[in-house]
């Protein structure tokens, strides 16, 4: 099945919140859906634009640090899969390790193992080319498997690794991807 790349919006939100009541959460470091789901029934419009226009965002360990420019998309088979984004410093080719790379994805539980986050990462490389990038850092867990494919699937070449962050004897996989189309 195809999939489409939408802006957050209000309209879409009541599917964000569906998403969040299930369980789903769309940090994959740290559980974040409850905290989500709390702001957003509090007041979604505020939740909305706090979610993409705010000037900081939460690391997992509490620090806030500045939001990079970002494009941000929700992936929709006609009902909310997930999310997508790419995040980015204009004339700098790399993130700092902080950021975890260029592209940051999550799918829903009852979403996945349907090729829908291959499809998304391929289509948000089209965004990164439009905004000058030859190529994008992705990075994910060493026991995410599933993450791992899908970057390989869109042309991931080997970058490295690094101590995880937040999980003690678990580490961070850099790969770089080429936005050249396909």
């Amino acid at each position: 099945m195809s999939i489409a790349l939408l802006r957050p919006s209000l309209a879409w939100l009541p599917a964000y919140e569906q998403a969040l009541a299930r369980g789903w959460s769309p940090n994959s470091d740290h559980d974040n859906g409850r905290e989500q789901l709390a702001a957003l029934r509090a007041d979604p419009a505020r939740f909305l634009d706090e979610l993409y226009n705010s000037p900081t965002v939460r690391r997992p360990d509490g620090s806030e640090v500045p939001r990079l420019p970002a494009h941000e998309f929700w992936i929709s088979d006609g009902e909310f899969c997930g999310r997508i984004n790419f995040r980015f410093e204009r004339g700098v080719a790399a993130l700092a390790p902080s950021a975890y790379g260029h592209v940051g994805y999550s799918i829903v539980p009852w979403k996945q193992r349907r090729g829908y986050a291959t499809q998304a990462l391929r289509r948000i490389l089209t965004v990164a080319r439009d905004e000058g990038f030859a190529r994008v850092q992705i990075t994910c867990d060493d026991d995410n498997e599933g993450s791992r494919k899908v970057i390989l699937a869109n042309g991931g070449v080997w970058g490295g690794s690094f101590p995880h962050p937040t999980r003690p004897g678990r580490l961070k996989l850099s790969f770089w991807v080429s936005t050249a189309a396909r």
